[in-house]
């Protein structure tokens, strides 16, 4: 029996290589002659480099970056030396998750660390850079990004602004005469899991804003400077970045690594599947087992698991999800096309004590799934 293990990482207790592990250990106890072949996925946010990571003969770098409020840090970033590729993840430099809840204010944070590690893996001759742009604390439109890359955002009085999201509706004009050479030696491709436009009421700021710390009248005065940003980017740049889809993401990113990386916005699941070669992996599989923290109607909106499901539908190949919760029923699941789903939690605990116990949880799931095929309980008939 062949199994490809193919999850995303469960936020806050495992890694995508952690999952796998443990569902190796539990199938193997159950059957120790099966195959077991480990493709850790992701889409787009952050747990992308750990996932590429195991697929690539890369290594990690760590420099020092300022994190979405000035202070130094140091953050990480993939680089594969035999193909010039840096795999970059804004929220290593740029997240939500590097802030204390009372220091999270969308108006006064900036990406300017995602663009410094652009600019140390542009040093180190990076010329492909794929850039992963979730979980991001900014709403800046990626001009933070751009202002580390030689980038500078002049208001009416000629003035050079500081690069934060509460600036942007005084963005009067971007100089581009320092901007680093190199740039234009490099592809971008932008791992993007969300369509959001730029401004308005599925933009950036309404739809994320509060998340990262903005009230009401924040968001909406956020979005006022996102719609004068998208003016001043249409007039000197000729890109008209409301009319797509995506260019919301990560507070503006989406259009700001189009406009000054010239980067290709692409579903983030569909390019990590790309590079670890995904429906290539499956083709010989008898099951594909996958997994998220959550698997719940979000699940329907560009995350992995529809993207394992995707390919596991267009080669006729049965899919079994270990979540740590399950909130769809069971007819969602079959219109999913899943064909075995159970929550990885066991018994009355609190949430933390999952979350301690998960690796445990999934690999005792592992096996008592692993058993239920072994005495065909479990069966798939194409």
């Amino acid at each position: 029996m062949k199994y490809i293990v193919a999850p995303d990482k469960f936020k806050g207790s495992l890694s995508g290589i952690e999952f796998c592990n443990a569902v190796e250990e539990g199938i193997l106890l159950a059957d120790s002659n099966a195959e077991i072949v480990k493709v850790p996925l992701a889409d787009g946010g952050d747990g992308t480099m750990d996932a590429l990571l195991h697929a690539m003969n890369g290594k990690k770098i760590t420099t020092q970056v300022h994190n979405p409020v000035f202070e130094l840090i140091e953050a990480s970033y993939l680089w594969v030396p035999h193909q010039k590729l840096a795999v970059i993840e804004m929220a290593q430099a740029s997240g939500l998750s590097l802030l204390a809840p009372q220091d999270r204010n969308c108006r006064q944070t900036s990406s300017i660390g995602t663009g410094e590690l652009i600019l140390h893996a542009l040093h180190k001759g990076a010329t492909s850079i794929v850039l992963a742009i979730g979980g991001s604390a900014t709403n800046d439109g990626g001009i933070g990004m751009a202002h580390a890359l030689g980038y500078e955002f002049i208001d009416k009085n000629g003035s050079v602004l500081k690069p934060i999201g509460d600036n942007l509706e005084l963005v009067d004009e971007v100089k581009t005469n320092n901007v680093v050479d190199m740039l234009n030696q490099v592809q971008f491709q932008v791992a993007c899991d969300v369509k959001n436009l730029l401004y308005g009421v599925h933009g950036a700021a309404y739809v994320y804003g509060a998340q990262k710390g903005a009230s009401p009248s924040e968001i909406e005065k956020l979005d006022v400077g996102m719609q004068n940003f998208a003016e001043v980017l249409k007039k000197q740049f000729g890109v008209d970045c409301q009319k797509v889809e995506g260019a919301g993401a990560a507070g503006g990113m989406g259009a700001g690594a189009m406009v000054f990386l010239g980067a290709d916005l692409i579903s983030g699941i569909d390019l990590v599947k790309n590079i670890t070669q995904f429906d290539k992996q499956i083709q010989q599989a008898d099951w594909i087992i996958t997994g998220e923290g959550r698997l719940d109607s979000q699940t329907l909106s560009g995350k992995t698991i529809q993207g394992v499901l995707a390919s596991a539908k267009l080669q006729n190949k049965p899919v079994a999800a270990f979540c740590g919760n399950v909130s769809l029923s069971a007819k969602e699941q079959k219109e999913l096309g899943i064909h075995f789903a159970s929550a990885v939690a066991k018994g009355p605990c609190t949430l933390q004590e999952a979350m301690e116990q998960a690796y445990n949880h999934v690999k005792s799931t592992a096996f008592n799934f692993a058993n239920l095929i072994q005495r065909n309980v479990v069966d798939f008939v194409s």
